[in-house]
């Protein structure tokens, strides 16, 4: 779909012929042609013009990505905005077509689509019932990663909080339809993330339970209690407590059912007896 941040970058449609991904780092495209965005100023410039479309004043752009420099940095501006061009010419697109420029603005034309990731994962997140499973195969790193934008940082935040749930609610749905291995890797995924997310050791437990042994359930366990009272100074909540006791009621019973011996190996055994 074409973006819908702040307002849209013109028709909708996954068939835009510009292709932003803002995951993860920016990577952009024009008709299927990679769009070069030599150095962080034009990958910078071409992520503000995406992310909040509308018309940006130069000192604006230049308090966005040079913060530190204050204003006079028009020169900053003019540059990377001679590199986002050049990188629009290399892959057969026309920037007058694409950007609209005067003396003292930058924006993307009004009438120009925009197939950008981080809107397509926030629609897909909305619908109802959410596709966690397409939004967490959007999400390829945190909001315009390594670019060092502050004024993405709250928005950052913010996509970073819907993907570990997204992360919560797909290791949940796998577990309860038979993806134990599935549930697993989103669990893990989740808790390198954040290693205090309770649900995300919940579904652990419980794959441990059915894959693993009590032992490997508890140390589980031990390391979240222990993690919760130095991080919070808190225990578990309920609802960890008793996926704990599931986890461990199930490895337990699994244990402990009789195994069955081959044919052969049982007439071994009565041989021998």
């Amino acid at each position: 779909m074409a973006t819908s941040l702040g307002r849209s970058l013109g028709p909708s449609g996954v068939n835009s012929a510009l292709i932003v991904r803002l995951f993860g780092g920016v990577r952009a495209s024009w008709c299927g042609r990679e769009i070069v965005l030599e150095g962080r100023p034009s990958a910078a410039l071409l992520a503000l013009l995406v992310f909040r479309p509308r018309a940006w004043t130069r000192e604006e752009i230049a308090a966005e990505i040079w913060p530190e420099a204050g204003y006079g940095s028009s020169g900053r501006v003019r540059q990377a905005l001679w590199l986002l061009r050049r990188g629009l010419i290399g892959a057969g697109a026309e920037p007058a077509a694409i950007l609209a420029v005067d003396e003292d603005t930058i924006a993307f034309r009004p009438d120009v689509a925009a197939d950008v990731d981080v809107a397509r994962f926030e629609d897909l997140l909305c619908r109802r019932p959410p596709d966690v499973e397409g939004a967490i195969r959007l999400y390829r790193g945190d909001l315009a990663e390594g670019l060092g934008l502050e004024c993405f940082g709250v928005r950052r935040e913010f996509l970073a909080s819907l993907f570990e749930n997204a992360l919560a609610d797909a290791a949940r749905a796998r577990l309860t339809s038979g993806d134990v291995d599935g549930a697993r890797r989103a669990a893990v995924q989740l808790l390198e993330r954040d290693p205090l997310r309770e649900d995300g050791h919940a579904v652990l437990m419980e794959v441990l339970g059915i894959l693993g042994s009590r032992s490997q359930v508890h140390r589980q366990y031990t390391r979240l209690r222990r993690l919760l009272a130095l991080e919070l100074g808190a225990a578990p909540l309920a609802e960890t407590d008793a996926a704990y006791d599931k986890a461990l009621a199930g490895a337990t019973s699994r244990s402990s059912a009789p195994v069955a011996v081959p044919p052969m190996a049982a007439t071994a055994v009565e041989a021998r007896a």
